[in-house]
């Protein structure tokens, strides 16, 4: 018992030296205000121009399920272009939203997965490789330093969950850490959708 406790406890002084701690609380914060600014928004689009009912009913006549799913999976690939409450929103209003949720859910783990070999290949390319080694800095030096926690908080944040497993694929980060921190993606679309489907009738 004595040696678990002092490894957390080591593990715990290396976060917070590391600053893995206030990257998570910077995130936060910086995701918060976006946030409330979208769903005030969303609260005034919804009560003065088009409902938010509406808009996705016409998105559900308007485009197939196969085609939604397609480019929902093509942006959770390629570094998370549109979010994903949008998808979670329009699950609900398909015949079967549980199981759209969960279909969308999968995807986007396994979107994350591809990320982290696109980002293993990639570095074979070297013009490619130079640009986002720049580009992507950042993200590169934190997974270097945290591993698999920030994958675990990409996977549960609104941090880009593709842009996280890309740069773990650049250093060469092991895939079953991957594969496994990445689980917590489904816990993210489980609570994400829980407040939405509350909200969307």
């Amino acid at each position: 018992m004595k040696r678990k406790k002092s490894k957390a406890k080591l593990l715990h002084q290396y976060y917070k030296y590391t600053g893995f701690y206030s990257f998570v609380v910077d995130s936060i914060k910086k995701v918060t205000v976006p946030i409330i600014l979208i769903i005030a928004a969303l609260f005034l689009f919804n009560r003065y121009v088009f409902t938010i009912d509406d808009g996705l009913d016409l998105l559900t006549k308007t485009f197939s399920r196969t085609g939604v799913l397609i480019t929902f999976f093509l942006s959770e690939t390629l570094l998370g272009l549109i979010p994903p409450e949008i998808f979670i929103a329009w699950s609900k209003k398909t015949a079967t939203p549980f199981a759209s949720l969960a279909i969308l859910a999968s995807l986007s783990y396994f979107g994350g997965l591809l990320s982290f070999v696109v980002g293993k290949t990639i570095l074979k390319i070297a013009s490619v490789k130079n640009y986002l080694e720049i580009k992507m800095a950042k993200y590169l030096k934190n997974t270097s330093k945290w591993g698999g926690f920030l994958i675990l908080i990409g996977a549960l944040l609104p941090v880009p969950f593709s842009i996280t497993c890309m740069a773990a694929g650049m250093i060469k980060y092991p895939f079953k850490g991957v594969v496994l921190f990445g689980l917590f993606r489904f816990l993210r679309f489980a609570l994400y959708a829980w407040a939405i489907f509350n909200v969307v009738s």
